[in-house]
């Protein structure tokens, strides 16, 4: 894959056009954990290109909507509400009015989860089943919920969690459907440029004239840009009908590649395999080909149960049976001059 082809996947979200009709037109969307690095993307592209009446912004830490609020200039269509997606009845308060939802708030960091088990367990799964709830209740039209490339064949708890979570969104359907209200998921891999991104750490490592270190030098993951993840989250409100898992079309990278694209004077070293990582990532298990089928832009997963009537389109092409969808055999691949090339035109720090 040549370099000239990196702006596929950094995606142009000019390409939409400004302020065009569609589902999000006058809705009201809140976006749960939405001071994080996706959430301020996606308020930033909802605001530029989205005629929405209302985006409510719903996160715990008051410090962050109040430098958030500063950075979107006080505008006009922002709320701002305090919560935990703990707190049901919080929620059912937040939810109300509220026509679309995009569910971002969870714990993350991998090595986290493997020492607090119970707190992500409260967060990424109870929670997600409080916003579930509150969203049927609250007659909520659509909710797409976020997931990771970790949810596929899980080896970590923080993966668990978040497979736990994309099944019971999934599930909701049988419940919300009846009432009017659609749960679908979308599931990336590394976005690069948000919060927690492998690339600042690099890029501060080798501004300090330090060896580089990689956890094993055969280490492959997905690649998606922060700008494309958020674009595809929107888009997906267009897609959905509800029950659909939907996974992007992205190019895969070795962290080797990354790491020399970053500092190419750089020595670089390896550490060893972390507890709960692995070595390659997996966005569609062998398990999961079966019932998948292939867009142009994205596979889609369809759910194991459907008692709400899932329909599949007339005369999509399917995935090949016990064929995984993983960083290591993707036929998509970006080069260290890509990535290089990518990094360059980019504003991450």
């Amino acid at each position: 894959m040549s370099s000239e082809n990196v702006i596929i996947y950094n995606c142009n979200v000019e390409e939409i056009g400004p302020k065009f009709v569609n589902s999000l037109t006058n809705s009201t969307l809140l976006i749960t954990g939405g001071t994080g690095s996706i959430g301020k993307e996606l308020t930033r592209q909802v605001l530029e290109n989205y005629d929405v009446r209302k985006l409510i912004i719903f996160s715990r830490d008051e410090l962050k909507q109040a430098i958030m609020r500063e950075e979107f200039d006080n505008n006009g269509k922002l709320r701002w509400l305090l919560g935990d997606i703990r707190d049901l009845q919080r929620l059912r308060m937040a939810f109300h009015q509220v026509t679309h939802l995009i569910h971002a708030a969870a714990l993350k960091r991998v090595d986290t989860g493997e020492y607090n088990p119970s707190e992500f367990i409260k967060t990424n799964i109870l929670g997600s089943q409080n916003v579930v709830d509150a969203a049927i209740e609250s007659n909520v039209k659509k909710v797409i919920a976020l997931s990771t490339d970790k949810a596929s064949s899980p080896i970590n708890l923080y993966g668990a969690t978040k497979l736990t979570a994309d099944k019971l969104f999934i599930s909701a359907n049988n419940y919300g459907k009846p009432k009017g209200t659609a749960f679908s998921v979308v599931r990336y891999g590394n976005v690069m440029g948000s919060r927690g991104s492998v690339i600042p750490f690099f890029k501060e490592i080798a501004a300090q004239g330090k060896k580089i270190p990689i956890t094993d030098f055969r280490m492959t993951r997905f690649w998606i840009s922060i700008e494309h993840a958020a674009n595809f989250i929107l888009n997906s409100f267009e897609k959905m009908n509800g029950g659909e898992l939907y996974v992007p079309k992205i190019p895969s990278m070795k962290i080797i590649d990354l790491a020399k694209a970053i500092s190419p004077n750089s020595e670089i070293y390896e550490t060893g395999i972390r507890p709960g990582e692995k070595l390659h990532e997996e966005m569609i298990s062998e398990d999961d080909s079966r019932r998948t089928y292939i867009l142009e832009d994205r596979y889609v997963v369809t759910p194991v149960i459907s008692n709400w009537g899932f329909n599949v389109p007339e005369n999509v092409r399917y995935m090949q049976d016990g064929k995984a969808y993983r960083s290591d055999s993707n036929d998509l691949w970006l080069t260290e001059k890509d990535i290089a090339t990518y990094l360059t035109n980019s504003t991450i720090k």
